[in-house]
């Protein structure tokens, strides 16, 4: 576990803004990123009949569609125990392995924090 309180205050950024993206879409994730530039991406989970992406998929796809070259942290909200390995993936393809992934419960409190691991 992490100290929600002990996070660097653009690391809380992240976390409360995938927070806000959960809630104000009513969707089952919130997720947010932080390109090297300290620009922010955020997104909800998507769920179509053709397309299904988690929130934090989305998010590393809205940043490389605005021209991000690299991400510096990343964060999702979601009830899950984990953050699925194809999501570290897709953080660690444009960040590298040692991009930081926050997962946060719904109340916004960091469950923990996991490096993202590139695709093979």
């Amino acid at each position: 576990m992490t100290d929600s309180n002990g996070l660097d205050p653009e690391d809380r950024k992240i976390v409360t803004l995938a927070r806000s993206a959960r809630a104000r879409n009513g969707v089952p994730e919130g997720a947010a990123v932080r390109d090297d530039t300290g620009r922010t991406y955020v997104a909800g989970s998507v769920r179509l009949a053709s397309l299904e992406l988690s929130a934090l998929r989305t998010a590393v796809a809205m940043a490389v569609a605005s021209g991000a070259t690299s991400l510096e942290a990343a964060a999702v909200v979601s009830e899950a125990g984990a953050v699925a390995p194809e999501d570290l993936a897709a953080v660690g393809d444009l960040g590298g392995a040692g991009t930081p992934v926050l997962l946060a419960g719904p109340d916004g409190t960091v469950r923990q924090t996991v490096p993202a691991v590139p695709q093979a």
